[in-house]
Parts: C-alpha cells; sequence; structure tokens
C-alpha cells in the first residue's frame, strides 16, 4: 500500500506536540498546468528543501512537488537530535572505507551541523537549536566502546566536544538506573524539526524556488529532459532529486531496492513544571544503545518528548500510547502518574547499514534517502550536495555516495518480510539485554 496515505490524510498534519506549537502555514497550490524548469524535487522535507533553496541560489528554475505539505513527514515528526558523524562511528567507517575517505565522511557531517546552526542563527531562531547531546551505554561492554570513540575523535580528528562518562557522571544527568555510562557531544544538539522545516521552505521560496503541495508525483518517465506526472498536470525537467525518503512510493526501483519505510512514534508528556529536573539535570537530548532506541528530550514548556518505538509494517498500530509509556516508565518510574498529551507516529527510511544512501539513478535523476534516525543534519546535507551536483559540483556527493549501503536481499520486493524478522530478533536481544 501507498505509504503516503496508509496512516495520513492528504495534507493533514498529525496532532503532534509539534503542529499544536508551531505557527500556522499557509497552504500551497497544487501544481494544475504543466511547467518545464531546470530542476523537479519530490518531496518538501529537510533533504528537498536544501536541494531547493541551494539550487534557487544558484539560479536554477526548481520545482517542489510534494503529496501532503512543506515539512509534512519525517522532517516534522522527528525527535528533532541532532547528531554528530553518523549511525556507525568513525572508527567503523575508517576499518570499512579507510582513514582519508572516513575523514571526508567526517568534515562533510560536521559541515552538515554547522550548516543547520547557522541557518537556524539567520533565519529560523523559532527552532530553538541548543547544544548538547547524551548517549546512554546499557553495559561495560557498550560503555567501553563509547570511551574508545571519544578517545579517538579527540586524538584523530581534533574533536574535544564530546567526552565520555561514567555510571556516576551519566545519573547526574540522565536520572535513570539503567545506564553503565556513555558519552556527552557539546558538539550536538536538538530543535523543533517543524519550525526548522517550514523556515527553509520559506527562505527556498524566497530565492525563487516554487512549491505545490498535494501534488503525488505518480511515474517518473526517464529520459533527457525527464517527465514527472501527477494527477492533474506534467512537470518536464532537465535534472530530478528525489527526495521522499520513507514516504517515496514505488516509482523507482532502484531507490526501494536499498531504502525501506519503518514507523517510528513519539510521547509527549503533559507539562511537568519543575518536575522536569527528576528526569534530566540539563536541557539536553538523549539517545540510548538499545537498537530499538530509545530517544528523549524537553520541550520548551517542559513536556517530556519520548520517542522509541519502532513498527515494520506499513501501517500504525491500534494502541501507540501503551508500548510508548512501558518503555518510558522503565527507564523513568518517576512519571508513572504522569499524564500523556500526545503520541503521534511518522515514517522514515532506514537502510540495511543505517547509513544514508545517495545514488545517480541515471544521468540526471538522483536520490537521497535512508537518513535512518540520524537525518536531520545529514539530510540537509545531501539535499545539498545533490543541488550541487546539479549544478556540475559532484565532489561532495561523490564523498557522501562511498557510504556502504547494500541492497536489501530480494530487492524491495522481499524487504520488508525479511527486514521484519532481523528487526525482531535484535528487539529480543534488546529485552534481554544480550
Amino acid at each position: 500500500m501507498n505509504p503516503l496515505y496508509r496512516n495520513d490524510r492528504p495534507g493533514q498534519m498529525p496532532r503532534s506536540w509539534y503542529v499544536a506549537s508551531a505557527a500556522p502555514a499557509a497552504d500551497r497550490d497544487p501544481l494544475d498546468a504543466d511547467r518545464r524548469c531546470d530542476l523537479a524535487i519530490v518531496g518538501a522535507g529537510f533533504t528537498g528543501l536544501w536541494a531547493a533553496l541551494t539550487a534557487a541560489r544558484a539560479g536554477l528554475d526548481v520545482v517542489v512537488l510534494d503529496a501532503h505539505r512543506a515539512g509534512f513527514g519525517a522532517s516534522g515528526r522527528n525527535g528533532g537530535q541532532v547528531g554528530s558523524g553518523f549511525n556507525k562511528g568513525q572508527l567503523w567507517l575508517e576499518d570499512k572505507l579507510g582513514t582519508g575517505p572516513a575523514r571526508q565522511l567526517w568534515d562533510l557531517a560536521e559541515e552538515a551541523k554547522r550548516q543547520l546552526r547557522d541557518f537556524c542563527d539567520a533565519h529560523a531562531p523559532e527552532a530553538r537549536f541548543l547544544p548538547g547531546v547524551v548517549h546512554g551505554a546499557y553495559s561495560e561492554k557498550e560503555a567501553a566502546g563509547d570511551r574508545a570513540e571519544a578517545e579517538h575523535l579527540s586524538k584523530r580528528y581534533c574533536y574535544d566536544a564530546i567526552r565520555p562518562l561514567g555510571r556516576d557522571e551519566i545519573r547526574d544527568i540522565v536520572r535513570t538506573e539503567a545506564y553503565h555510562g556513555g558519552l556527552i557531544d557539546e558538539g550536538a544538539g536538538h530543535l523543533h524539526p517543524l519550525r526548522y522545516a517550514r523556515a527553509l521552505a520559506r527562505e527556498a521560496e524566497k530565492a525563487g524556488a516554487t512549491i505545490h503541495e498535494l501534488t503525488e508525483v505518480t511515474r517518473v518517465e526517464r529520459g533527457t529532459p525527464a517527465v514527472l506526472h501527477t494527477p492533474r498536470a506534467k512537470v518536464t525537467a532537465d535534472h530530478v532529486i528525489l527526495a521522499g525518503n520513507g514516504y517515496l512510493p514505488g516509482i523507482m526501483p532502484e531507490v526501494a531496492a536499498r531504502v525501506m519505510p519503518i514507523n517510528s512514534f513519539i510521547a509527549a508528556t503533559e507539562p511537568l513544571g519543575e518536575r522536569w529536573r527528576e528526569v534530566l539535570s540539563r536541557d539536553i537530548a538523549v539517545a540510548d544503545s538499545r537498537f530499538v532506541v530509545n530517544y528523549y528530550r524537553m520541550t520548551e514548556d517542559r513536556r517530556f518528548l519520548f520517542g522509541g518505538r519502532e513498527s515494520y509494517s506499513i501501517g500504525f498500530p491500534t494502541d501507540i500510547t501503551s508500548a510508548l509509556r512501558g518503555r518510558m516508565e522503565s527507564l523513568f518510574p518517576q512519571l508513572a502518574d504522569v499524564r500523556i498529551d500526545n503520541v503521534w507516529g511518522g515514517t522514515l527510511g532506514i537502510t540495511m547499514s543505517r547509513l544514508p544512501s545517495l545514488q545517480r539513478i541515471g544521468p540526471n535523476i538522483l536520490s537521497g534517502a535512508g537518513f535512518s534516525g540520524h537525518g536531520v543534519a545529514l539530510s540537509g546535507m545531501a539535499g545539498r550536495v545533490m543541488a550541487e551536483a546539479v549544478a556540475g559540483q559532484a565532489d561532495r556527493f561523490d564523498t557522501f555516495a562511498t557510504l556502504p549501503v547494500p541492497p536489501f536481499p530480494g530487492g524491495g520486493r522481499f524487504r520488508a518480510p525479511l527486514l521484519t524478522l532481523a528487526m525482531t530478533w535484535y528487539a529480543l536481544r534488546d529485552r534481554l539485554g544480550v
């Protein structure tokens, strides 16, 4: 079933704390007449909007098509955490790719964070970017791995914003008995993702890009130029960027072979007032070492935002709240009496290696997807380097595309059942503490 509509109605944003706390956005008109342009972009999330902004600033005629609204998908629903690097550490990347390519990727990821911070400072102060992310380790072995990564980043990359935390140090910050240690990264951070996405859309339009909402791309006709078909009109474009991520319908098998949609869920509690310090001693974000990761932080009105349940079926479960509350209370039993005011879900794209997939689908078609929960900064940089490649500067796109992202066994057709079996196994390991 089409992931665009299985859990959402056209253009209707979820009832999330993000929607409730963001200023209303004006709707944009659907595409209702044929259009010719230099670059057509499918998807108005972080990736597509950064591609549009970059290309429009370079003087290209840009059209963005989204089946729902700008920031509708994972870009406006995620945990808001801005991490350093990739889902795999630098030691892992060096082992797989060599020190030179791994260093280039690290530099690109660092620039992704700077790009986001600079944009928020200049155009989206309402997104409230704040520094600090903690990684919690459930075992001494995992804590030792965190220490080794932090020491390596300091020694080889001169990255001193990160340091290891012992058992007592992490419990001074995160008020749970679950973690044996971990890391704190002051160079990472967190923000309000929907406000950020909407600011990106505004700036892309100011730069000259056109965004059409409620306009699903049903087919891409390959060629020079390419033709994008929608229900009421078509766009003829010299270049195409596919930026639908987990919401991209099955219009391009090369993407489906490497990127699979999964669902993730978040709960927002009632405002905690000064009780928020029973959970965190600082206004920082936290993610932990579970394969089905728990991630959480406080909002500006001191609600506790807690995410941590994944679903590998395309449809949302009927009861989202119970599982989220159970995971939250297992870490923070002190919150057992706290009311949950909002729960929502969203679809993201993951890959076999949990690393982003940037691909050349054809001579004039690029794709960026599969950020696997690590995309608030990286997806924006993916959009930027794809726009640079369209303009003739492909070096940074080629660097990004060196990340190892194998196809799913059996390609797009069998990815879901096989991955569901694998994820069920990892979830069982999480519960057993293996």
